[in-house]
């Protein structure tokens, strides 16, 4: 009988999880032992991350898109459908037309910034969080001569460091103008520090301070008037911005809220190790849509795949899963816009900045070309 594994979700962990299934179980799929199902709500596939690269002018937005087929592989049958429902209990999910069964299923649904969680932020705020947001700034950063540019961060949201890399590299890219000196850059926190991870907070501040980048903490915005182009902060403080560059607070997807498989937030209970749903032995949860207590990140999502891949492939095969998951996260931090620096960490060992190096910002550059090897399952 054809074991059906379901991955739901084309970002990157779900296209890296399914295409690395599709090899590992090519026996087994063409005895049709096991299928592997691969279910997006979109044709298309964006490197998120090149986001804050349209925003700068560095690179055009059609560069980080792919049709999801030309990089599936020819083992995964690949569905375009939007999920509206998912029913743990009789293991099917539920579109508006269709049904799905499964006898195992990856959730990878990511996660989304909400825009519209505080009055007038979708009208007066920027963002390089979204294609079209990226286009937008683009263009206002293109165009601005003088003023101040105000960053404002909620949490959680993906790509944690994000935030830091784009104010580092703005400051860059209006010297490169000529025009630094007219403008004023301002970064924002909602705790005492400039990150979560304190080591990436101590790492970033002397930079802030040599390059004379204003900042605040315990900021936390609450409303946005956009027409006078006002950030209104919890504690009544108005501050004055003619860019506002906002990155609100991240939520699961719409489908996990709706199937009542979330917390308040729309994230997934999972275990932190074996990455199971909490109380469910068929479905495993990778990338933004888990709960865990680290970085939603690209790179997260695959060191993730890389216990659930195993296991699944070990449980088609009638074998014991003994892959764990160790909490393993790696991300770059743009420096500016010629230099880097890196993190890599797990549950047991805390981030250590490396020294920010050419070469490491050249490494970045290269995996932004070589990501599209890692979404196919190759790398």
């Amino acid at each position: 009988m054809t074991k059906r594994i379901i991955v739901l979700g084309g970002g990157a962990g779900g296209t890296m999880a399914a295409n690395r299934l599709a090899r590992q179980l090519g026996d087994e799929i063409k005895a049709k032992k096991a299928e592997v199902v691969l279910i997006s709500n979109t044709d298309q596939h964006i490197y998120q991350p090149g986001f804050m690269y349209i925003a700068l002018g560095e690179k055009e937005p059609e560069h980080f898109i792919r049709r999801e087929n030309s990089i599936v592989h020819r083992n995964v049958v690949l569905i375009t459908d939007r999920i509206e429902k998912i029913d743990v209990k009789k293991k099917v999910l539920k579109s508006r037309q269709n049904h799905y069964p499964y006898d195992y299923l990856v959730i990878s649904t990511g996660s989304r910034p909400d825009f519209n969680s505080l009055p007038g932020l979708a009208e007066g705020a920027s963002n390089f969080y979204t294609l079209d947001g990226a286009i937008k700034l683009r263009d206002q950063l293109a165009n601005i001569e003088k003023g101040r540019i105000l960053i404002t961060v909620d949490v959680p949201h993906k790509c944690p460091v994000a935030p830091l890399e784009l104010v580092l590299m703005l400051d860059e890219y209006f010297r490169k103008r000529g025009i630094r000196d007219k403008i004023e850059l301002k970064y924002t926190y909602p705790i005492n520090r400039l990150h979560s991870l304190e080591p990436v907070s101590r790492w970033a501040e002397p930079e802030f301070e040599k390059r004379h980048i204003l900042s605040e903490t315990f900021f936390n915005l609450e409303k946005v008037d956009p027409k006078e182009k006002v950030a209104i902060t919890m504690d009544g403080e108005e501050h004055p911005y003619d860019i506002l560059i906002s990155v609100p607070a991240h939520t699961g997807a719409q489908v996990i809220i709706d199937s009542g498989l979330g917390d308040e937030d729309g994230f997934i209970p999972t275990d932190r190790h074996t990455l199971k749903m909490e109380n469910s032995d068929c479905v495993y949860v990778i990338g933004d849509a888990t709960n865990l207590p680290i970085s939603k990140a690209g790179s997260t999502a695959h060191y993730e795949t890389e216990t659930v891949v195993p296991n699944l492939m070990n449980r088609i095969k009638g074998r014991p899963e003994t892959a764990v998951y160790d909490g393993k996260v790696a991300c770059f931090l743009e420096n500016s816009l010629h230099d880097a620096s890196m993190i890599a960490f797990d549950y047991k060992n805390p981030p250590k900045p490396a020294a920010a190096s050419e070469f490491i910002h050249w490494f970045k550059a290269v995996y932004n070309e070589l990501y599209w090897l890692n979404a196919r399952g190759i790398l």
